[in-house]
């Protein structure tokens, strides 16, 4: 019996000690995942409109009254955070609302701040 409680008690220990661990270590990087979901989030990435580090791209030019326009995405490489989610959660302008959760919002923050 007293084995058992003994066996018991290890493998609880390792099974504890194992469980810490697999938290801290993941596969990929927060910011690797941000660069990941930058470049292609739902099918329809961040970098095609933002470039590739987060600068201001044109995204269109089309003419109006004979006078020609263009659509231009925003800088976004430094935005503070609140206003880089806020952007994210708008219904309005042309930008795609891609329904994010808070992780990969963080996670697309802190992958192009990084590219100021």
């Amino acid at each position: 019996m007293r084995h058992k409680k003994l066996f018991f008690c290890f493998f609880s220990l390792c099974f504890y000690v194992f469980a810490q661990e697999s938290k801290d270590t993941s596969f990929i990087t927060t910011q690797e995942y941000g660069k990941k979901l930058y470049e292609n989030p739902r099918n329809i990435g961040c970098i095609k409109c933002h470039g590739k580090n987060g600068e201001s791209e044109v995204i269109a030019t089309y003419k109006n009254k004979n006078k020609s326009k263009i659509i231009k995405a925003p800088k976004i490489n430094d935005m503070d955070f609140e206003a880089f989610k806020k952007a994210l959660s708008k219904d309005k302008g042309i930008m795609p609302k891609y329904n994010l959760t808070e992780e990969e919002i963080k996670a697309i923050y802190l992958y192009i701040s990084s590219k100021k």
